[in-house]
């Protein structure tokens, strides 16, 4: 008799910090096996519901959000939501029949990952930040297996399940082959002189926006300063047509498909401060100048950064220093060549190269067992 494949559950997503790990830890399942059959689980509306089909995998959505802490009216519908989510993922996991159900964060995972308690089936929770939020927190007690990505995660985690793996990572970071000669070509700049990446993450970011919007004279009078601004596709309207992004030395984009490149081009990056980011920034090597998101639950981008600055491997701006100091530090930065290799050398000893293949060996260990029972 014919045994059925083995089935996984992965949800999460909300940005593209919980969507990459989770399409990499999908794609290092499928090299184990590749039969194993593979359900998303995300929220409605945002971006996984496009992304993820994308990357070749199906997805269902939950009406759901994020609770939110500073406009309590916002809430008003949030119990109708956590219940509605509820229904629809025990009909989903009761469908699908998964042997695990795999968390990565974001407003999706909460309820899919409780019904699956429930039921009794295999959970992994994949702990991206130095500060989990308060719905792993709350399922901590009861998934069977957690992964994170930071030391000392048994202050907020039962010590027993805990592993230490890191944050996956995408493949074509880890497969760079691009020149730098290739990275100005294609954006358009000029070799002879520096590049700064500056990268608000996938939806963007205000203050950054709001920063190069400002600073036309500040770019004008250092042209020797080229800088590849990321504002987000929501912002795209509003700010690429700004007096900013008419400079030579400026090109601004809503979002870049060649991060390789992208990457590979810049001296210097400046970037928020969130657990993809950070993960991909360790692997890839350059100085960096983080600016941590003042609008995330429980500040969790500040004790990510920090975790960084503690051991010289990166440079911190506060958002709300951000128009005194973020791009006075930047030129500093990169006029001072003994900082950028210490940095540079600093933020390569925390990069973990294999996390989405330890993931997948953690869930299929799950599997296993389960399927032994």
């Amino acid at each position: 008799m014919k045994t059925r494949s083995l089935r996984v559950i992965i949800s999460g997503g909300g940005s593209g910090g919980h969507i990459f790990p989770a399409v990499s830890i999908a794609n290092a399942l499928k090299k184990n096996d590749q039969n194993i059959e593979i359900l998303f689980i995300g929220a409605k509306g945002k971006m996984e519901m496009e992304k993820v089909p994308k990357a070749g995998y199906t997805i269902e959505g939950l009406w759901i959000s994020g609770f939110h802490r500073k406009k309590m009216w916002r809430n008003i519908l949030f119990p109708v939501k956590l219940i509605a989510s509820l229904f629809k993922a025990e009909r989903l996991i009761r469908k699908f029949k998964p042997d695990v159900v795999v968390g990565v964060g974001g407003f999706a995972s909460g309820p899919t990952l409780e019904v699956a308690t429930r039921k009794g089936i295999p959970t992994l929770i994949q702990e991206q930040n130095s500060y989990p939020g308060i719905t792993n927190r709350l399922l901590a007690k009861k998934v069977s297996k957690i992964c994170v990505a930071y030391p000392s995660m048994e202050k907020y985690f039962p010590k027993d399940k805990i592993q230490l793996i890191g944050n996956p990572v995408r493949a074509s970071l880890l497969e760079m082959k691009s020149s730098r000669k290739e990275a100005f070509e294609h954006f358009g700049f000029n070799e002879a002189h520096k590049a700064v990446f500056m990268i608000g993450g996938s939806l963007g970011a205000w203050s950054f926006n709001m920063l190069m919007k400002k600073q036309t004279d500040f770019f004008e009078q250092n042209k020797e300063i080229q800088i590849l601004w990321q504002c987000g596709k929501i912002y795209e309207e509003a700010y690429s047509s700004c007096k900013t992004a008419a400079l030579e030395n400026v090109k601004v984009t809503a979002f870049i498909d060649r991060m390789d490149l992208a990457y590979e081009m810049a001296d210097v990056i400046i970037a928020r401060a969130g657990a993809g980011t950070m993960a991909e920034l360790s692997i890839i090597g350059k100085p960096v100048i983080l600016v941590p998101s003042p609008n995330v639950a429980e500040d969790h981008q500040t004790y990510n950064a920090k975790a960084f600055v503690d051991v010289d491997a990166a440079i911190l701006v506060a958002d709300k220093d951000i128009e005194k100091d973020l791009l006075l530090r930047t030129k500093s930065l990169l006029e001072n060549k003994e900082e950028q290799k210490k940095l540079s050398e600093n933020i390569k000893k925390l990069a973990i190269t294999d996390a989405a293949k330890k993931i997948a060996k953690e869930v299929m260990n799950l599997a296993n067992i389960k399927k032994s029972n």
